[in-house]
């Protein structure tokens, strides 16, 4: 498993098996966001603490994200998924601050708590299929959660805007 060469339609059809569910991709969606919102958080925040601009550090790390996604995802998928964190980082950006000393710690929980809410959404959405395809091509284990850690966003809006066929309750 090589997270920087992927095959996008196999790790989406590994997702659909636990994550058919359109209420289940709209609130992973929503969680997913909110991560981001808090990882934004946390660069800006480590980012104060070197001589460059923040802003270049966070724009520079998401080049590098686009550039890796740009080799393994459809053109759609790709053009949505930077619209998204664009959004998302403006969002970011219009949200007022408080004491930068508090920044860590709000960030942190935010990750924690939108981490949480997918875990918890499973509980009401608890369709899914046999993944035995995948399980050896993709076992268990910290190489898998960073490749879906890159890649849900991107695999979440090809669901909710590109596979309409797939959703059910």
């Amino acid at each position: 498993m090589n997270i920087l060469n992927i095959d996008f339609d196999e790790i989406y059809r590994r997702h659909l098996c636990r994550h058919s569910q359109f209420g289940l991709n709209l609130t992973h969606l929503i969680a997913v966001a909110g991560t981001y919102f808090g990882l934004f958080g946390l660069a800006y925040w480590l980012a104060d603490f070197l001589p460059i601009n923040p802003d270049w550090i966070v724009l520079g790390i998401l080049a590098v994200y686009f550039v890796v996604l740009a080799f393994n995802i459809p053109v759609r998928v790709f053009l949505v998924n930077v619209i998204s964190i664009l959004l998302i980082l403006a969002l970011f950006k219009v949200v007022p601050l408080g004491p930068w000393w508090l920044y860590p710690w709000v960030y942190l929980v935010l990750i924690v708590l939108c981490h949480q809410f997918q875990n918890w959404t499973h509980k009401f959405y608890t369709k899914h299929r046999d993944m035995s395809e995948f399980a050896e091509k993709y076992p268990k284990g910290f190489t898998l959660f960073i490749l879906l850690s890159l890649y849900e966003l991107p695999i979440l809006l090809n669901y909710l805007a590109f596979d309409r066929k797939n959703w059910t309750a």
